[in-house]
């Protein structure tokens, strides 16, 4: 598994995203966020500035003729200790707000990050690795607490109290004022362009931390297949590659910030303190010598402070807001099935289904449906069959519009699907995908899915019309153990049995069924073909199988070919008009139909290619309607086939 997950680092438009959200978080929580943001920095004045403005001032009256006493000290000294304990207290109340703003501000983003992803459509997931998406969507939540601290202790925490301090130096010498914001905007000009390039860096950095975890995902849930191919060398081998691809890339970012950028920040605070000594001695008036030198070497330390960890709180914040970006960058691409800006109120007048001149293609591919017409009456029960790759499982998932059509329309009772809520469209119809997926839940979760709110009873009653009873209660805590991740720990049929007690909870109007039986043996098909046959009653179903036998029972059949509709009518029917039907009917080996790559059926029911169709019928002459001769009657049962007739069919 060598997939790489490359792809282009955040743009600045998915940062300026990132920022604009943090933003918002911090202006829906600002009766928090004012006393978190201030309060620290108000502490940072007393500690900083104000404590040892009165040192300097207790110099000042050492250095006089007089000389210190203790009643001259003693205001100094009680001023010193009270600033400190009411900085103390001031910090106390803002980090408790600050507290808050972190955990309420995650909460929502985290929240808000996976409601962004539950909106995109089926495209976006088959395109990114989940275990990426995880940690984009967590790190999105979770970096808001550094960019918010460093907000508050960095930045604020710093240039609130630079203020105040150039305040007080401006009543000294307004030259030290002078000398250190200039030294400050000379630092900021030269480190600017070293920090952009250093930005660059990062962003290699995050994306190779998302390759690394998206690996880790795909292979820790495809452990199985790993190890049937004996792939735990090979797996592990692309693991050390993608981690030392990493390693090397936050090397090469954090060595940029050692070597280049602090390298050149470092003397230029080296400089800003001797020039602020320089101005104090070269300026100080009469009387303020020491005062003002102690002053000058105090809050010139404190600003200097400043610009040497301007590189390294500009890392903090690159470092949050690139993986925000990470997040955010998903976001710049809308999603591409949305809900009307009106939606229709859900009416529908039955459970009929109609899809009109039809035309769908993949992004980047050619169109799978041109013009396709299909009629589905309310209660009608309509097999989809045909070669693999002929569009049966695409048209079951442009009737969920898990993707949007081209052009032409889908009606479910009259309504147009595309007008309706996208929840509300799904109420209607119950799903069992080919691939049935399970929750690492309970198996009672797993089956409550389709309706949150049903009873215990109502979950067993549909587990036991899916035969999911007779293995529910051999194990180890009935329907309440865990199924493990994506159902690991039950079998391919029994997976297929939950997924059948969840179409049978929903109880919907609309029943789609693709290749629902394929993973059960013929002993369990027939028992879960009796649950299926009475939940199709009195509902519009539509069943995609390879196996036709399962099929040839309905109302009718629709041969689909390379997205059109060769062939419909009943079993009996089509097998009489020896067409596409009974040749794929004759054609079948072992329950499964040839792959699209073999001979294609044309629109007249001719074979193409290489088609075996003259052989065929030079080997099955006696057989020109072939096939079992018991096969259910269309609709004047309401049970599957019988055990005799599902074990003699293909």
């Amino acid at each position: 598994m060598t997939t790489d997950t490359r792809g282009p680092a955040p743009g600045r438009s998915a940062v300026v995203l990132a920022l604009r959200h943090y933003g918002r978080e911090l202006l829906r929580l600002r009766r928090l966020a004012l006393p978190a943001l201030l309060l620290p920095a108000v502490g940072n004045i007393g500690i900083r500035y104000v404590a040892p403005l009165l040192i300097a001032k207790l110099a000042g009256q050492a250095a006089d003729d007089g000389g210190l006493t203790l009643g001259r000290a003693l205001p100094y000294v009680l001023g010193f200790g009270l600033t400190l304990l009411l900085a103390e207290a001031v910090w106390r109340v803002g980090q408790h707000c600050l507290n808050r703003v972190d955990a309420l501000g995650m909460e929502h983003l985290y929240v808000s990050g996976m409601d962004e992803l539950l909106a995109k459509d089926a495209a976006f997931f088959h395109d990114n690795f989940a275990g990426s998406l995880t940690k984009r969507v967590l790190s999105f939540g979770k970096r808001f607490e550094d960019f918010v601290d460093t907000v508050t202790y960095r930045i604020v925490g710093s240039l609130v109290p630079l203020v105040f301090g150039a305040v007080v130096l401006w009543s000294y010498e307004p030259m030290l004022v002078v000398g250190l914001f200039l030294m400050i905007a000379l630092t900021v000009v030269a480190a600017t362009p070293l920090i952009r390039r250093r930005q660059r860096l990062v962003n290699d950095r995050e994306a190779a931390i998302a390759r690394v975890s998206g690996h880790v995902a795909d292979s820790l849930m495809n452990m199985e297949t790993v190890r049937a191919f004996a792939a735990e060398r090979r797996e592990a081998a692309e693991h050390r590659g993608r981690v030392a691809d990493s390693r090397r890339l936050t090397l090469r970012s954090w060595d940029y910030g050692n070597l280049r950028v602090d390298t050149l920040i470092a003397p230029m605070s080296v400089l800003t303190n001797v020039l602020g000594l320089l101005v104090a001695i070269a300026f100080g008036g009469p009387g303020q010598g020491v005062e003002e030198v102690v002053v000058a070497f105090t809050y010139y330390s404190n600003a200097t402070q400043i610009m040497f960890e301007f590189n390294q709180i500009y890392r903090r914040l690159e470092s949050s807001t690139t993986e925000a970006a990470q997040f955010t960058e998903l976001l710049l691409d809308p999603p591409t099935v949305v809900d009307a800006d009106a939606p229709a109120p859900l009416a529908p007048r039955d459970s009929g289904i109609r899809f009109e001149a039809v035309t769908f293609a993949h992004a980047g591919a050619k169109p799978i449906f041109r013009g396709l017409d299909l009629d589905v009456p309310a209660g009608a029960r309509i097999g989809l069959v045909g070669r693999s790759g002929g569009g049966k499982t695409t048209l079951t998932r442009l009737l969920l519009r898990m993707s949007d059509i081209d052009r032409g329309r889908i009606l479910i009772g009259g309504q147009d699907i595309s007008l309706l809520r996208q929840s509300d469209l799904r109420s209607l119809i119950a799903y069992v995908p080919q691939e049935p997926a399970m929750f690492h839940r309970s198996l009672r979760d797993n089956i409550a899915f389709a309706r949150p709110g049903a009873t215990d009873e109502e979950i067993r009653a549909a587990a036991a019309a899916a035969h999911v009873t007779e293995f529910a209660d051999l194990l180890p805590d009935g329907f309440d153990t865990l199924v493990g991740e994506r159902g690991v720990k039950l079998s391919g049929g029994q997976r297929q049995r939950v997924a059948l007690a969840r179409a049978i909870l929903r109880d919907a109007p609309v029943l789609l069924l693709d290749e629902a039986t394929s993973a059960l043996d013929s002993e369990s098909e027939l028992l879960v073909q009796d649950a299926l046959w009475r939940l199709m009653d009195g509902r519009t179903a539509l069943v995609v199988a390879h196996r036709l036998s399962t099929v040839a029972g309905m109302d009718r059949l629709v041969v689909l070919d390379r997205g059109r509709v060769v062939e419909q009518g009943p079993h009996e029917k089509l097998l009489a008009a020896d067409g596409a039907y009974a040749r794929l009917w004759r054609h079948q080996s072992g329950g499964f139909l040839g792959e699209s790559t073999g001979p294609s059926v044309d629109g007249d029911g001719r074979v193409d290619g290489d088609g075996r169709d003259d052989g065929d019928r030079r080997d099955d002459g006696d057989r020109r309607g072939g096939g079992p001769p018991h096969v259910r009657p269309r609709r004047e049962s309401s049970g599957p086939p019988s055990e005799e007739a599902a074990r003699s069919a293909p």
